[in-house]
């Protein structure tokens, strides 16, 4: 800081004190957005479809898992996993804002236009977190134990090694799939194999469904610096792993039906949903396939995911 050339003594600011400065920092930074604004920036942050799936996912897993119906424990587990998963979201938001600056897909976002301030964004993060993890415990210590899990991994593995090495998208992926494990322990108590199946379709899934986004917006991710599979290795051997991971989501999916939980209703639904998802990847191999192609494969797993779920979950109630 510049001298003004008048020696003053140096006075350490009471708790009054710093209140009013924190308190003139967050009027400044609001006093021309309105409360409205200020609120749908800060939802932005928890990125609403991604925690909104993640949810689907631990009740798809919970209803399949077949346990005690708890009322009062499904509600924490619901309101525990919006909270962890949507501070998980807004700190990766707060790391990765300058990279988000440099993508198109990205450079609307609340960070990247100055809508709200790091420090605000940081704590509105760390609250959720704080909330969610004694929601989680609530309906099991179990569940609060694996929310907390994937939130570091998340956060503090994934999201820096994704401008180091293409193998951020896998790691990033075992987070990614922890949400059925939370439904299922919710449910039970424990892990069983029907579990795990689930967590590897997870596992499969992100990795077919995020090799498609990066070939669909690689010019972004190569303006920004992210080590994607095809930004490093290229597109080629992105669409050899897309098929891959496509392979290996419908065997898992279809896997259910050797573990007595699921009928012939779900295993052709399956079948069906996973057919369709290996014939777009497949389809990438064909004379001219490019950003197109990579879109259409990218919405045919978005589509995907919540229709095998609801598949997986009416079968196991009715």
């Amino acid at each position: 800081m510049a001298s003004s050339g008048i020696d003053t003594p140096a006075l350490e600011p009471s708790p009054e004190g710093l209140a009013d400065r924190l308190n003139a920092t967050m009027d400044l930074r609001f006093a021309d957005e309105p409360v409205g604004q200020v609120v749908s920036d800060l939802l932005e942050l928890c990125k609403p479809a991604v925690t909104g799936l993640n949810l689907v996912v631990v009740l798809g897993a919970y209803a399949l898992a077949g346990g005690a119906f708890d009322p009062a424990g499904l509600a924490a587990l619901c309101l525990g996993t919006l909270a962890i998963v949507g501070s998980a979201e807004a700190m990766n938001m707060v790391l990765e804002r300058e990279t988000d600056k440099l993508m198109a897909r990205t450079a609307s976002r609340p960070l990247c236009r100055d809508r709200l301030s790091v420090e605000t964004a940081t704590g509105f993060s760390l609250a959720l977190g704080f909330v969610g993890v004694p929601l989680l415990a609530l309906s099991h210590w179990g569940v609060a134990a694996l929310g907390v899990f994937a939130w570091f991994a998340y956060v503090a593995v994934y999201t820096p090694m994704k401008r180091r090495h293409p193998s951020a998208l896998l790691i990033g992926a075992v987070p990614g799939a922890v949400p059925p494990l939370m439904g299922w322990v919710a449910a039970t108590g424990g892990i069983d194999a029907a579990a795990m199946l689930l967590f590897a379709l997870l596992v499969a899934w992100q990795m077919a469904h995020f090799l498609a986004i990066a070939m669909y917006r690689n010019d972004d991710y190569r303006r920004a610096g992210l080590k994607t599979v095809a930004v490093v290795r290229g597109v080629p051997a992105a669409k050899r792993q897309a098929l891959g991971w496509s392979l290996v989501m419908l065997a898992s999916s279809l896997g259910f039906g050797a573990t007595g939980l699921v009928g012939p209703v779900y295993t052709a639904i399956a079948a069906l949903l996973g057919g369709v998802v290996l014939a777009m990847a497949a389809a990438g191999f064909r004379p001219g396939a490019g950003v197109p192609w990579a879109r259409r494969f990218f919405l045919s797993s978005v589509i995907y995911l919540p229709l095998l779920l609801m598949a997986l979950a009416v079968d196991a109630v009715v």
